[in-house]
């Protein structure tokens, strides 16, 4: 007879297998949502261009007017990342606009950062962020800044201080 506490093992790796493949299938359709939405704005800019051109015609002589067009709204609603959403796996080619806005926000303070090699602390971050430097909120920002190191849009020193991916050159550091 097993134990309990290997059922419940058994249990949560199956678990967590099944959350990594639902988050690799995500991670899929996200990078296909992104090529389908590149595809529909050339061609919704082509249309827009093709109508100002023909509207034209013989006036081609004419010194062109500088008129902004804005063109129809597709008729989908666009999927935008929200606050408390999935943080996605980093892929490439993958921009920090697939983030919701507190991780967005978290690693645009870290890539405009000062550049001293030493990270930043989850209190200095919490403080950039503007957040009372409460123990909540610091411990809120830490889970946040672990999260995106966990995905691979961060790095992390082993003394726990958070950079941008890019500016780390030890590998070993994770």
């Amino acid at each position: 007879m097993a134990s309990v506490m290997g059922l419940l093992e058994e249990r949560e790796t199956a678990a967590r297998a099944a959350v990594e493949e639902l988050q690799a299938e995500a991670d899929r359709e996200l990078a296909e949502l992104g090529v389908a939405e590149a595809v529909l704005e050339r061609r919704v800019i082509a249309r827009v261009e093709l109508a100002e051109a023909l509207a034209a015609g013989d006036d081609a002589a004419d010194p062109p007017r500088l008129e902004v067009q804005v063109p129809a709204p597709p008729a989908h609603v666009d999927k935008v990342s929200v606050a408390g959403a999935t943080v996605v796996r980093r892929r490439e080619g993958m921009t920090v606009e697939a983030l919701a806005p507190e991780y967005r926000r978290i690693d645009e303070l870290l890539q405009a950062g000062p550049g001293d090699g030493e990270g930043v602390s989850a209190k200095e971050l919490a403080a950039r962020l503007g957040l009372e430097l409460v123990p909540a909120k610091i411990e809120g920002v830490r889970s946040r800044a672990k999260r995106l190191v966990e995905r691979e849009w961060l790095r992390a020193s082993p003394s726990g201080r958070f950079m941008p991916r890019a500016s780390i050159a030890p590998a070993a550091w994770s």
